[in-house]
């Protein structure tokens, strides 16, 4: 799963990404990477981690992890070819979900001026402009694909008039400057077609608000704004000082530590970006433990143990017979996998059976 940087030039964009992608958010033996100059892995902090190595020792830990794009720049004009438009058209389409990054800061720490593509600092403006570039990209595809839809469809294929007629619903709607998220679809065959078509605007959103470096927990004028206008979208907020975020992810632990007491935060806030982007994608996380080591595995919500283990290898969703499982909080309880077993704790359970965030796993498999 992949989520996709998206934002103006000069908000920060660049700076997040590298940040996350650099950052010692979690400890010294978690891996994290640059897979590719805008291709990253950003692990995802997770305290129950350290609660589970401190019963049972492994000998190493590896947290869930996620793959982040840099998309480049976004300028008005972009869906008509205005900056590195098809570029960034090609790259958006590709991930699953957005993570804008807002500009809520109005100087850079040393007092100069950062100039704004459009002259001046309005972050509800920098929001629309986005929204509409990718609505104006997606009409884009919807009018292009009419015409052919509406011929194929008269060949009376369900699968071709369904398409046709989710084609037909888009169009008003984007027409209005309205994302394509917001057109429900409940007939079977057109949300199958309604899939296919790839909108850009279908895509789940975050947005990262780059606040001022007094303004930490974005409580300012601009920030509220922002917020007020995602809440009208139903989409989450997270306020990140990107400067601050740099600097953190560049020092070693103890440093950290002693910079982030000072500024009053208990951990980065790139921790709580990494963690919202992750739910944004609709994961979740179950961890499987010994003595070799202590793992966190993404699986979408809703999944079954048969599809969670299939995370780990194809094989143990072929050959699923059951799941051994228990919570976070029984082995804190009981300080053993051992003692949860003789408390009765220790759950036996079958290929139906949907797997909740924290579930710690033993699956057994026969190929």
């Amino acid at each position: 799963m992949e989520a996709g940087i998206v934002g103006l030039p000069n908000v920060g964009k660049s700076t997040l990404f590298n940040a996350l992608t650099k950052a010692n958010i979690l400890a010294a033996n978690y891996p994290f990477a640059t897979i590719e100059p805008n291709v990253g892995v950003v692990p995802i902090p997770d305290p129950r981690l350290e609660l589970i190595t401190r019963y049972i020792p492994p000998q190493k830990v590896i947290p869930a992890a996620l793959r982040l794009v840099d998309i480049a720049g976004i300028v008005k004009g972009a869906s008509e070819g205005e900056g590195l438009g098809n570029k960034f058209l090609s790259h958006i389409r590709e991930v699953d979900a957005l993570m804008q990054v807002v500009r809520c800061f109005t100087k850079a720490p040393g007092g100069e001026e950062i100039l704004h593509v459009s002259g001046s600092v309005d972050p509800v403006r920098d929001m629309e402009i986005i929204a509409m570039e990718l609505v104006l990209a997606d009409l884009q595809v919807v009018d292009g694909a009419l015409g052919k839809a509406e011929r194929a469809a008269k060949s009376g294929k369900p699968e071709d008039v369904a398409r046709y007629e989710v084609l037909k619903k888009l169009k008003p709607v984007l027409d209005k400057g309205l994302p394509a998220r917001t057109v429900k679809i409940e007939d079977a065959e057109q949300s199958k077609a309604f899939k296919t078509l790839g909108l850009i605007t279908t895509k789940p959103v975050l947005y990262v608000m780059n606040v001022d470096e007094d303004d930490l927990e974005g409580t300012g004028e601009m920030a509220q704004r922002v917020r007020a206008k995602a809440k009208t979208e139903g989409a989450e907020v997270v306020a990140v000082c990107a400067k601050i975020e740099a600097e953190l992810s560049q020092m070693a632990p103890a440093d950290q530590k002693e910079m982030l007491e000072a500024l009053g935060l208990h951990e980065p806030a790139l921790a709580a970006v990494a963690r919202a982007t992750y739910k944004l994608l609709g994961l979740q996380s179950y961890f499987t433990a010994g003595e070799k080591e202590v793992r966190a595995w993404p699986v979408h919500i809703g999944a079954t143990a048969p599809q969670a283990a299939g995370v780990i290898h194809t094989d143990f969703e072929r050959g699923f017979i059951r799941a051994e499982i228990y919570s976070v909080a029984d082995l804190e309880k009981h300080k053993s996998e051992k003692a949860i077993k003789e408390a009765g704790k220790m759950r036996i359970e079958g290929k139906d059976y949907v797997m909740k965030d924290g579930d710690v796993c033993h699956f057994l498999f026969n190929v």
